[in-house]
């Protein structure tokens, strides 16, 4: 399987070619919404995308870790983490792409 990335570039001339937009309309459009959906995480809501799956941010607790190299107990700030859950549809379609 190739390491293909997806950019906002491919994603605007996606929305160019299938939408119609001029370039710079369809640039706009995936940065407006690429701005809407980081606005509502950082306001700590979730971002739900039917058939895609659930961005939400997940508050993880002060705990102790391990330094692998050392064996050193290192403390490790609280912190607000990004997840992603996908939908069922997403996991199906995914499972079907290794199939081939």
């Amino acid at each position: 399987m190739g390491e293909r990335t997806v950019t906002r570039m491919d994603l605007s001339e996606a929305v160019f070619r299938e939408v119609g937009l001029s370039r710079n309309e369809s640039a706009e459009l995936v940065e407006s919404v690429l701005e809407h959906m980081s606005d509502s995480l950082v306001a700590g809501e979730q971002v739900k995308i039917s058939s895609f799956g659930t961005f939400s941010v997940r508050e993880k607790a002060a705990r102790v870790g391990r330094n692998p190299k050392t064996g050193q107990e290192v403390p490790i700030q609280p912190r607000r983490v990004l997840t992603f859950r996908p939908s069922h549809l997403m996991k199906e379609r995914v499972a079907q792409g290794n199939k081939s």
